[in-house]
């Protein structure tokens, strides 16, 4: 296929994408313009009913005429009203269909006067306007979920079309690298041919060494073809597995929207409506009633419209006439790229492992998810039930007044004692709009939550049916297209300069400058692995690693040597992670100097996140090359990781508040605790926009970050390196001073949660106590003091203080804080907040390293992952019986 023909096809597939995405923005904003309507007509009916009942009672004392007058006024207004025919097609509408009732029923009313001109007024038309406020505030709120929803639903799809140009763009370097192979092929046939039609005796001897060169030539060029397709085939393969896990996750959360919130968000619209506008209705009935009993049969029907006065169908009733609206848009269907027949995740090896331990992680994150979010639902459905018996209460029945005098004293006196009292509807309307508050946070915790485990269980099922199939096909039941084998090749060493300077804790530029690396060592090594084994690791950066293993790695990397670079390796995600931060972390001269620091912070008081990229683009590009081009692929890197936040809980704000310590520090004589924030927002606006902030290749050569690794790559090189040796490195400055007993004898910490103790040998405390550690007892149990007296302390209940690490500072902050504030919390801060409830169901981890009187981080290390043989990462038990084994092999309780 030619080029023309491929860039045509590329071009047509991705006008179907945007064409299909822009159908369904359409629908979002239709939906929002159709609620809007909706409201307000409610609000137009509700202002309506109380000109109405207003008029009604200064026209009371007149007698039938004036309220016929009244009637046909409202009758005459509707009819020539703009929304006229809007709210002809609403006629089936339960409130409307109350309206036109009672513009009937007061045709008939000629009736007396003080009592009920004194209930209109101090009752309905209090009732009807406190409804209209509901009524704003509600669609306000819903509105607010809404447009989150469909930032949630385009972010998806943005998702989507990402993952589709990666995976066009690697199948189409594999068909050009096939191509490319096919060519060698007939090269060394032509030559094989050439060979074969002149006889050897022909030849000159001084000609055979010269042909048999270019044979060898050729089986070279061959060969180097060979990989070199065999490499891009396995990228295609895991780009496009992305791109069919992400396509399946967008679908179902397209599907949940359309299906299920939609229906949620009409909901919240309506919370409250019918039942305030039935308690209105009924309060007028009631003085009907008792006014006259002459007027029963006009009554009963109101009653009747009013009883009537439903939601759910007064929902219904509205998506079915705006059914092109609300009705769920197509799925999206996998395009295949360039007559690509794999239509399937592939789950044959090399990438069999991979999706495998992404199984177990998803299934891990799913488990958590639904018991965490069936509690949510709880406490929502509870917080409803709430509102329901506040908005249902039976407030509306007014007979006392019609017992004694109708003089107006007598009234007014009956009206200031009963339920519609001023103390008693400011302290009820206190009370509702607080629930409110409550049940739309629940709301909006339980949709994102809900939203998660949809795409989540979409990418479970997939890869559960694929990789079953692909058991299947081990068994010869089924065959799933296969990927080619990884090619057997050596990978090639970095080139190596002479030089003097230290890799951790020196100069980056000069290093990188005197080694001739333009991506150092440790930093290109770590993100290959990570991106090879890491990308789906829960609390990736987050959670520490083994001090052990991380001090292990670093030396190796001091002395020259790769310790990651064999793909069989088994090390620590969490401590190649680890190792990383402390690289950055310990630059002489920070990521981005201290000079720079007050114009970056400067640019979080831009508002346009357009003008903001620009105005850090600006500031990046007059720092030296060689900085720019590892800040170029740090943060692609982080970008990528970002994107699977779904599955490792670190999107580009949680991934800010682990690097912006790390790689701004805040200058001498600034406030860390006002400052810390700033520099983790610029952090995250540079991750989630890095392609526009930093230079291209073409503008600026050097190393660019790959989203697909196949274990294979070679090392990024500079254009200047040069072969050579590495001096050696002073190990006394390369590792850190070991830390005596005395030093490590009391650990500060801090508890996350109550906690209370089950046996007398366990300490009880509150969140945000101090505590103090002495060394660890076991995997859960420390042994500590708190207010005097000794005992044992859950690890998951705490935070322990390492000043050393500048993360677990920031947590202890953040846990002081949380003490401080109380159980209630903004939105922002709870959605921000990533330290859960060890009651919940967490997938634990085991601790790596030495146990005992040392000094560890704030979690314990997790557990190296296994890539090679048939084991796979186990959870720790649900019903606790880990922490049983731990107590009873260390003598605990």
């Amino acid at each position: 296929m030619s080029s023309q023909g491929r860039f045509k096809k590329d071009k047509e597939i991705i006008a179907d994408y945007e064409a299909q995405v822009k159908e369904i923005r359409t629908q979002l904003v239709e939906q929002f313009k159709c609620l809007e309507q909706q409201s307000e007509s409610r609000l137009q009916l509700l202002q309506d009913l109380q000109e109405f009942f207003r008029r009604k009672a200064e026209i009371e004392l007149e007698y039938s005429r004036s309220l016929e007058k009244l009637a046909e006024r409202f009758s005459s207004k509707i009819r020539s009203s703009r929304e006229h025919q809007f709210k002809k097609d609403q006629h089936l509408l339960s409130p409307v269909n109350c309206w036109y009732l009672v513009l009937t029923q007061t045709r008939r009313e000629s009736r007396d006067h003080a009592t009920l001109n004194d209930i209109f007024m101090n009752n309905v038309i209090v009732r009807l306007s406190q409804i209209s406020e509901d009524v704003i505030r509600l669609f306000k709120k819903s509105k607010e979920i809404g447009l989150q929803m469909h930032e949630e639903l385009l972010k998806v799809t943005n998702e989507l079309y990402t993952v589709m140009k990666t995976y066009h763009m690697y199948h189409a370097e594999s068909i050009s690298a096939e191509s490319k192979l096919k060519e060698a092929e007939k090269q060394e046939e032509k030559q094989f041919n050439k060979s074969g039609d002149i006889s050897v005796n022909l030849l000159r001897h001084e000609d055979r060494p010269q042909r048999r060169s270019s044979v060898k030539k050729i089986e070279k060029m061959k060969e180097k073809r060979q990989a070199k397709y065999s490499e891009n085939k396995l990228k295609c393969t895991k780009a496009r597995n992305d791109y069919l896990l992400n396509l399946a996750a967008t679908n179902a959360a397209v599907s949940k929207y359309y299906i299920h919130d939609v229906s949620d968000l009409i909901d919240c619209c309506d919370l409250g409506f019918h039942a305030s506008l039935a308690r209105t209705f009924r309060t007028y009935l009631s003085a009907e009633y008792n006014l006259e009993t002459s007027r029963h049969e006009g009554l009963d029907i109101i009653e009747n419209a009013v009883d009537n006065l439903d939601a759910r169908s007064d929902k219904h009733t509205i998506m079915d006439m705006c059914n092109q609206v609300f009705c769920p848009p197509l799925k999206f269907e996998f395009q295949p790229h360039m007559g690509d027949e794999v239509c399937q995740v592939s789950a044959q090896q090399p990438v069999q492992t991979e999706l495998l331990m992404r199984y177990h992680q998803l299934q891990s994150r799913l488990a958590t998810l639904k018991i965490e979010n069936e509690e949510v639902r709880k406490t929502l459905d509870a917080t409803m039930q709430t509102l329901q018996d506040m908005l249902t209460v039976e407030d509306f029945d007014v007979s006392d007044a019609f017992q004694h005098s109708r003089s107006t004293e007598s009234v007014k006196s009956a009206a200031s004692e009963t339920y519609m009292s001023k103390i008693n509807i400011a302290k009820r309307r206190a009370n509702q709009q607080e629930t409110e508050m409550f049940y739309f946070t629940k709301f909006k915790e339980y949709l994102n939550g809900s939203n998660l485990i949809t795409k989540l269980q979409a990418k479970h099922d997939l890869l559960k049916q694929t990789l079953g199939e692909g058991e299947r096909a081990e068994c010869g039941t089924t065959r799933p297209p296969c990927l080619p084998p990884k090619p057997q090749k050596m990978r090639r060493p970095r080139p190596l300069s002479v030089y003097n300077h230290k890799l951790f804790n020196g100069n980056m530029e000069t290093f990188i400058k005197d080694s001739g690396q333009a991506i150092p060592l440790v930093v290109e090594s770590c993100i290959r692995y990570i991106n090879l084994y890491g990308l789906q690791q829960q609390g990736i950066f987050r959670v520490p690693g083994s001090q052990v293993e991380v001090n292990d790695i670093k030396n190796s990397f001091e002395r020259g040597e790769d310790p990651l670079a064999d793909d069989q390796n088994e090390r620590d995600i969490n401590s190649v992670a680890g190792v990383l931060k402390l690289y950055f972390r310990g630059l002489e001269n920070p990521l981005f100097p201290k000079e720079r620091f007050q114009d970056l912070i400067s640019t979080i008081k831009i508002e346009n996140p357009s003008e903001r990229v620009h105005q850090i683009q600006q500031i990046i590009i007059t720092l030296p090359r060689a900085v720019i081009v590892v800040m170029r692929y740090l943060f692609a890197f982080l970008n990528h990781l970002s994107q699977y936040s779904d599955e490792n809980m670190m999107d580009p704000y949680n991934l800010a508040i682990c690097f912006g310590p790390t790689l701004m520090h805040i200058p001498d004589g600034q406030d860390p605790v006002s400052c810390q924030a700033h520099v983790n927002e610029v952090i995250k606006t540079i991750i989630i926009n890095h392609e526009g902030i930093f230079p291209s290749h073409r503008e600026l050569e050097g190393p660019v970050y790959e989203k697909c690794m196949t274990g294979g790559e070679e090392y990024c090189d500079s254009p200047h390196s040069e072969p050579g040796t590495i001096d050696e490195v002073d190990h006394d400055n390369g590792t850190e001073p070991h830390t005596s007993d005395d030093e490590v004898e009391q650990i500060e910490a801090i508890a996350k949660f109550d906690y209370i103790g089950r046996s007398p040998r366990e300490l009880s405390f509150k969140k945000g106590a101090s505590l103090l550690l002495y060394h660890r007892a076991s995997e859960d149990w420390w042994e500590g003091r708190h207010n005097g007296v000794d005992g044992l302390i859950p690890h998951q209940y705490i935070v322990v203080q390492d000043m050393d690490d500048a993360f677990s500072d920031s947590l202890s902050q953040k846990a002081d804080s949380e003490a401080s504030s109380g159980p209630l919390l903004d939105d922002k801060a709870s959605s921000k907040n990533d330290i859960q409830s060890p009651t919940d169901h967490i997938v634990d981890y085991g601790f790596g390293g030495v146990m005992g009187r040392v000094r560890l981080r704030s979690d314990g290390a997790a557990i190296p992952r296994r890539r090679s043989g048939g084991g796979h990462p186990q959870p720790a038990p649900r019903d606790g019986s880990w922490h049983r084994h731990s107590s009873s092999s260390s003598g605990l309780p």
